[in-house]
């Protein structure tokens, strides 16, 4: 395996953190083209240290931060969304959300209240940290990547812009879509980041960007930014590259080689015990690719392992529809392989022979400091599924709280969904490898969705939230360890593609409240109580003369709540929502 570490300045073109005023909020009868995220002129730079207050939220005044400071202060520590889907297990939920409650979010009382432009397109979910002391004041800051290489810091609460940095080396720009498109025009920023609070002199989050120079060549590049400044860590950035035993395509020598044109990081990042955790998907299926994971210490950047489960096969990427690979305490690694090879020729242990794992749910451990394959689920079928684009990596994997059986044993359970419409609970210490004759899994809910899962389930107080595509949002109570046939409740509407990724804020056990975003040429932002799904307490639809609607919508969006707020990510920027001014 190899590693390229480059030094700031050679990439420091447009590198370096800066304030900057962005244009207003794109009105209702902005053209197609740019709803659909046409790039628009670069916002205009101001001089270094020139502060300025850009007031976006509507019915927002002076005091907008200390009304959003009492709000976090209420809940005794600061609030933070560092990663995404709130926390490792990726259940969506922020249970220290005091503000909004099933009686204050309706349309009377509840609806957008601002818009953050940004220079691309938003897919990657927006974090949230509160209480930072930047540039002499104190904010709760909401961090923004998009599609043209570039991050921003809003103050969460008036829209001011603290910093943006760009990704992007001198003489680069964003790379184009790779005759691919799922991600158009432009592919910077996908994943979405993680924060690590502790790491550097204030804290650093941690992008992956995508970019190419002049003469065609295309980069990777990991970046460590000041979570205060936007500056670049020591160390940072360095370029992706990798390497491994393989026979696979791309290989030559016995060798397979990481090729950063043919790959785009559509999985969110992993912060593990130290490491972050980058995994690859190809462009529409574009060949040559393989199943990669690439892992580098947070603190130096240095690349500490490297894992391909198709080496000596084809395809299999990890995307999950945008979800980060969960895991827990023990270090251990949970995600679904994409369609590709899988050797149902097993060796002792089980496992398939020439180590690929193609449309599998996965195991890792990461012990000693390496990345290798613990345990695996593969379908009995699961060859015919490849073959067929049955994707068990369209879902990302759900680690649910230690569970409690019908005989009193503790269950450690994940939960995924692909295409094949079935949700599969695997038991974390026996998934169930491969057998042709069977699914050796510990439960199997076969036809649960009514369509293919594109994204994840949330989770809050012993319930599982699914909203696979071309259905409602299911809610299963689980009882005994094990989810029930039938959902307990769903809402009254369906989800067209590619379904929703729900989330879910509460005040402890209180004020359940489940968001979603449904895809649409006006997308829409729905809230529903948690605990009765039939009842939804508002949509961004139901307000008159279009007041709460925000454009086009993001695909795999994930909406963040925190401090009062939801933030969508959007076409142009992102929308705000929260209780309205009186």
């Amino acid at each position: 395996m190899t590693a390229s570490v480059e030094s700031n300045a050679a990439v420091a073109g447009n590198n370096s953190a800066r304030r900057s005023v962005q244009s207003p909020a794109m009105p209702p009868s902005a053209s197609r083209a740019a709803r659909r995220g046409t790039r628009r002129p670069r916002p205009a730079l101001l001089p270094p240290g020139l502060t300025v207050a850009l007031l976006l939220l509507a019915g927002a005044g002076v005091d907008a931060r200390a009304e959003a400071a009492e709000r976090t202060e209420s809940a005794g520590t600061p609030v933070q969304v560092l990663t995404y889907h709130n926390d490792l297990a990726r259940t969506g939920q922020n249970r220290r959300e005091t503000a909004l409650t099933p009686a204050n979010v309706n349309v009377a009382n509840f609806g957008k209240v601002g818009f953050f432009p940004t220079d691309g397109l938003v897919y990657a979910q927006p974090l949230y940290l509160s209480h930072r002391s930047i540039a002499g004041g104190v904010h709760n800051v909401l961090y923004v990547a998009t599609e043209h290489d570039s991050v921003y810091a809003f103050d969460a609460d008036t829209g001011a812009v603290l910093w943006q940095t760009s990704l992007l080396g001198a003489g680069e720009t964003p790379s184009d879509d790779r005759g691919c498109g799922q991600i158009e025009p432009e592919i910077g920023v996908t994943a979405t980041p993680v924060i690590d609070p502790a790491a550097g002199p204030h804290g650093a989050i941690y992008v992956v960007g995508m970019s190419r120079n002049a003469a065609g060549r295309y980069f990777q590049r990991l970046h460590a930014l000041d979570v205060d400044t936007g500056a670049e860590q020591p160390a940072s950035p360095v370029t992706i590259e990798a390497d491994c035993p393989g026979s696979g395509e791309n290989s030559s020598g016995g060798r397979l080689r990481f090729d950063p044109a043919m790959y785009k990081e559509r999985s969110g990042l992993l912060l593990l015990h130290g490491v972050i955790y980058t995994t690859w998907a190809s462009h529409c299926d574009h060949p040559p690719f393989n199943a990669w994971l690439i892992a580098y210490d947070a603190r130096t950047l240095r690349q500490v392992a490297v894992l391909n489960l198709t080496p000596n096969g084809t395809e299999g990427g990890l995307w999950g529809s945008g979800a980060a690979p969960a895991a827990d305490a023990e270090g251990s690694i949970y995600l679904t392989v994409g369609n590709g090879t899988f050797d149902t020729e097993l060796d002792g242990r089980g496992f398939p022979r020439h180590q690929d794992f193609g449309n599998t749910f996965l195991k890792l451990s990461t012990a000693g400091g390496g990345l290798a394959v613990a345990d695996y689920f593969a379908m009995k079928n699961v060859v015919w599924e490849s073959s067929v684009d049955w994707d068990l990596a369209s879902g990302g994997v759900l680690r649910l709280p230690d569970q409690t059986d019908a005989a009193g044993r503790v269950r450690r359970l994940a939960i995924a969904a692909g295409k094949d419409q079935a949700i599969y609970v695997v038991d974390c210490d026996h998934f169930g490898g491969f057998r042709p004759d069977r699914n050796d899994v510990y439960q199997e809910l076969t036809g649960a969705l009514a369509g293919q899962e594109y994204g994840m389930p949330a989770y809050f107080d012993g319930t599982v939230y699914y909203g696979a595509m071309a259905d409602s949002i299911h809610a299963y109570r689980i009882h005994d360890a094990r989810l029930p046939a039938t959902p307990t409740s769903q809402t009254p509407n369906k989800f067209g593609y590619p379904g929703t990724t729900p989330s879910i804020s509460a005040n402890d056990a209180a004020d359940a409240i489940l968001w979603a975003i449904e895809l649409r040429e006006a997308a829409v932002l729905h809230a529903y109580d948690a605990r009765d799904l039939t009842r939804e307490l508002y949509n961004s639809d139901q307000a008159p003369d279009h007041r709460d609607q925000f454009g086009s919508g993001i695909k795999f969006a994930v909406p963040t709540i925190a401090g009062g707020r939801v933030f969508v990510g959007a076409q142009t920027g992102v929308a705000v929502f929260g209780l309205l001014a009186r």
